[in-house]
């Protein structure tokens, strides 16, 4: 089997992680097929594979990607004349078009960057740290990787050069807004840093001193300002940041394209879920209603 996995490996010629992710989602089908004395597997045991990991409690994004990896394998399978693509005509598992993390509205995100002390070295960098994920749209992940020579200019404009989610390269970019700029050199300035392969934002952990911080470290920093800010709600997480920059950008009139751009979304569909939200939360349907029970 790990002969197989590692042909199959070159075909889909994916960067590590995802053979990384591959390899786990495999892991969990074949297991399946062994504990069930499944041999040779036809498509109604893939639906069944389906079924019982909606059944134990995966989330449907988990069996989505489980079912994906079964389908891309058995189409290579297929076209390596090994075996029929018995998944070709399998169904994942239904994803809601709604996202299970809020948003700020301007006002909040405003109110939560003031309440931020910034007269310690701390309060420099996390008031970068957040201006910069609520205005940018960044990942906690290309948070960490940025390194202080990714800040650079494009034309007129400042930039920040990331790797994004499922890059090997620092091969995108994000317009730096002038306010996060200066809020970035004034903490670069106090921190005293000049090497420029530096980690943009520093740990300051007595056993990590300098060095490059985590993504649990970032979301643990912007929940505890968001909990000190008042807005302690489990909706309320570091990614929010993210959903928080998309949705204002639409709401202060940015494109559909603009902000797939921004958010760095390889299918506009995914983009295209904040402008669905933005609209039913303009649907006056409830209230044409509301009129006409109390108004009459």
């Amino acid at each position: 089997m790990e002969d197989l996995f590692k042909r199959f490996v070159v075909f889909i010629d994916g960067s590590p992680n995802t053979v990384r992710t591959y390899r786990t989602s495999l892991k969990q089908w074949f297991k399946y097929m062994q504990d069930n004395s499944i041999f040779r597997p036809t498509p109604d045991d893939v639906r069944n594979y389906r079924n019982y990991l909606i059944a134990s409690g995966k989330k449907p994004t988990t069996v989505q990607n489980y079912i994906a990896a079964v389908k891309r394998f058995f189409q290579w399978t297929d076209e390596e004349n090994l075996y029929p693509d018995i998944a070709r005509y399998i169904k994942g598992a239904k994803i809601t078009r709604n996202f299970k993390k809020d948003y700020l509205t301007s006002q909040q995100a405003r109110s939560i960057l003031s309440s931020i002390d910034q007269s310690t070295l701390k309060g420099k960098r996390d008031y970068a740290m957040l201006a910069m994920m609520l205005t940018m749209g960044l990942r906690t992940v290309e948070v960490i990787r940025a390194n202080i020579e990714d800040i650079r200019t494009k034309g007129d404009t400042t930039v920040l050069y990331v790797q994004g989610k499922g890059h090997i390269e620092k091969d995108d970019l994000v317009r730096m807004p002038s306010h996060v700029e200066l809020a970035i050199r004034k903490y670069l300035s106090a921190r005293n840093a000049s090497n420029a392969t530096d980690p943009l934002f520093a740990s300051i952990s007595n056993h990590n001193n300098q060095g490059r911080m985590t993504t649990r470290s970032i979301r643990r920093i912007v929940k505890t300002i968001f909990i000190s800010a008042g807005f302690d709600s489990p909706r309320l997480t570091a990614h929010s940041t993210r959903h928080t920059a998309a949705t204002l950008s639409l709401l202060n009139g940015a494109t559909l394209q603009q902000t797939q751009e921004l958010l760095r979304h390889r299918n506009i569909s995914t983009t295209e879920i904040y402008a669905h939200n933005i609209d039913a939360t303009k649907n006056p349907a409830s209230s044409e209603v509301d009129k006409a029970i109390f108004d009459n």
